[in-house]
């Protein structure tokens, strides 16, 4: 999710650095044994901490879980970013790759998201909340404020989205796709919401 940070200005009594070291250490688990495979004790074990220090941070794996989630989408547009800084046609090949590459990564941890989400509420709902900040990003990239060309942004997000974890779980290649056009696919979306309206 993020590159190894390194805890500079804190021990390991300092709250902020404890608390990012059990992100990490969670997203790490839910990335290799998925959500229903750890628990909190096993997060701190993994964080180098007692278990007790878990609910000092947080209130249940939930909601670990969920920053762990915030910390990937924040991880992921900080991908694009930087993909996109220096311009060019080469541009939404750039911004293809870095999150195609970003699924493959966490792909465990996304089929834990899609499966809470189908079964959990609040974490559809902060799913949600998420999404709709990433498409105020999109509006302001392509040029789009206001609900005039929300449903193709909504579109262009979901479809984006599903397509990377369809090829990073090797689901588009088992079904005949060729990943190759699949990614000039991705591209043509990007080029498509840049594309000043």
């Amino acid at each position: 999710m993020r590159k190894k940070a390194s805890y500079h200005g804190g021990g390991r009594g300092d709250a902020q650095v404890t608390r990012e070291r059990l992100v990490d250490a969670a997203a790490e688990l839910f990335n290799t044994v998925g959500y229903a495979g750890t628990d909190s004790n096993r997060i701190a074990r993994a964080a180098g901490y007692a278990p007790a220090m878990f609910y000092k941070h947080f209130e249940d794996k939930r909601a670990i879980f969920l920053a762990a989630y915030s910390r990937w989408v924040a991880v992921e547009w900080e991908g694009i970013r930087e993909a996109s800084a220096r311009g060019g046609k080469a541009t939404a090949r750039r911004i293809t790759r870095r999150v195609l590459e970003h699924h493959r990564r966490w792909a465990v941890f996304r089929r834990s998201l899609r499966a809470l989400s189908l079964n959990d509420e609040s974490v559809q709902r902060f799913r949600i909340a998420q999404r709709a900040a990433q498409l105020e990003v999109l509006g302001k990239i392509s040029g789009t404020v206001g609900s005039a060309n929300r449903s193709a942004l909504v579109f262009t997000l979901l479809a984006f989205e599903r397509l990377c974890d369809a090829i990073a779980d090797g689901e588009a290649v088992a079904l005949g796709a060729r990943e190759g056009e699949l990614v000039r696919c991705l591209e043509e979306l990007v080029v498509a919401v840049r594309q000043p309206r």
